[in-house]
């Protein structure tokens, strides 16, 4: 007779739950708390977005587009994509998803076989390697945080076996908000096409830089075209979370395989938001600069915050998160992101969550009011203090 265990997925039953949702889940009913863990914008999406949205459900655009996406939006896609000196056919290469996450699980779902490696640099956003291990593939992890919290290119060379079939980079990055540095990207991107595996690009907080911070795609270097996958997405730089609308850029040949998994448990991404996007792309970009500008003031306030505590933090060039140290507390992560909320109603998200390199820190995200911020970070103080050894 099967057990209860048996009547499901083993490998399924063996994925943890999202370490970021637990804290979220326990925000619910909770007003009094103020929350630093979800990687939301507290902006709403912008107006002209909203508004564009609206007009198409009074016309009545409501049904299927077409598996890949409105032709319009993806040519406009397309056109963005050019800013950071890559080139994609807008019917072939290009594929609108919902959201970046859908994004990522497609791609890997697309690439990997049971027994493949993949690396993947971390700390990093949760989904990776619980979806790589959903194929079957075998995640090996890469810590960056000896190293600024970025992956260097002798490191990724080290871990290459015969059975690596791809590389997993975000940048900036979540949680840690830092930067891949160009020319780091380079030496990368040589050895990429050195082994000829795949290198997926999570670029999602592309827009999200600050001070004289500039984003660079590893797609864009000469001949990473063959070798990248780029995701990216509307939820951070345009404030469009809910709205779950994400793409990916990809070479045709793959991208052929991508959208036959998309057109099976996805259909289309919702229409709605397919049209805010485009909007947004053609009309929206002085409300992203807005949307920016304040996130920087935010990530200042934060950073000198937890400098002026004696928490050691490296400064975030991109995204919108912060990730101090907090082991002079004699805490772990969790440990510390349990009684910041049960004592001092602030929630904030354990670096463990984030794989190798996260324990000992927590993720801090700046997406927040200013006056909410202040709070929260006097009440850190005040925990601090109470603990540090």
């Amino acid at each position: 007779m099967n057990t209860r265990e048996d009547k499901f997925s083993r490998a399924m039953v063996e994925t943890p739950p999202s370490g970021i949702r637990k804290f979220f889940e326990m925000l619910i009913g909770h007003d009094d708390v103020i929350s630093l863990s979800v990687g939301e914008p507290d902006f709403p999406t912008p107006w002209i977005m909203r508004e564009e949205a609206f007009y198409h459900i009074e016309k009545g655009h409501t049904s299927y587009t077409s598996n890949w996406g409105l032709l319009e939006l993806r040519e406009e896609i397309a056109k963005y994509m050019e800013r950071y000196g890559m080139y994609y056919k807008p019917n072939k290469e290009i594929l609108v998803t919902v959201g970046a996450s859908e994004g990522v699980d497609a791609v890997l779902r697309a690439i990997l076989n049971p027994g493949d490696e993949i690396l993947v640099s971390q700390p990093c956003y949760v989904n990776y390697t619980p979806l790589a291990l959903l194929t079957g593939a075998k995640p090996i992890e890469i810590d960056s945080s000896k190293n600024g919290f970025y992956p260097t290119a002798e490191q990724i060379e080290s871990m290459i076996t015969p059975k690596t079939k791809a590389l997993m980079i975000c940048s900036p990055n979540n949680p840690t908000g830092t930067m891949i540095p160009a020319d780091e990207l380079a030496k990368i991107a040589e050895v990429v096409k050195k082994h000829q595996i795949w290198v997926i690009s999570d670029e999602i907080y592309c827009e999200l830089v600050y001070e004289d911070a500039k984003h660079t795609s590893i797609g864009s270097f000469p001949g990473m075209k063959d070798y990248s996958i780029i995701l990216n997405g509307f939820s951070k730089s345009f404030a469009m979370t809910g709205w779950r609308i994400g793409y990916i850029c990809a070479p045709e040949e793959l991208m052929a395989q991508i959208v036959k998994l998309h057109q099976y448990n996805t259909i289309c991404a919702p229409i709605m938001s397919q049209y805010a996007a485009l909007e947004g792309l053609r009309n929206g970009w002085s409300e992203v600069e807005r949307m920016r500008v304040s996130y920087q003031q935010r990530r200042n306030l934060m950073y000198k915050a937890f400098t002026d505590m004696g928490l050691p933090v490296p400064e975030p060039t991109g995204a919108f998160y912060m990730f101090p140290d907090i082991t002079s507390t004699g805490m772990t992560s969790e440990e510390f992101a349990t009684e910041l909320f049960k004592e001092y109603n602030v929630a904030v998200v354990p670096g463990s969550v984030f794989g190798l390199g996260g324990e000992g820190h927590i993720r801090c995200c700046y997406a927040t009011a200013i006056d909410k911020i202040k709070t929260a970070l006097d009440r850190i103080e005040d925990m601090v203090k109470k603990h540090r050894k």
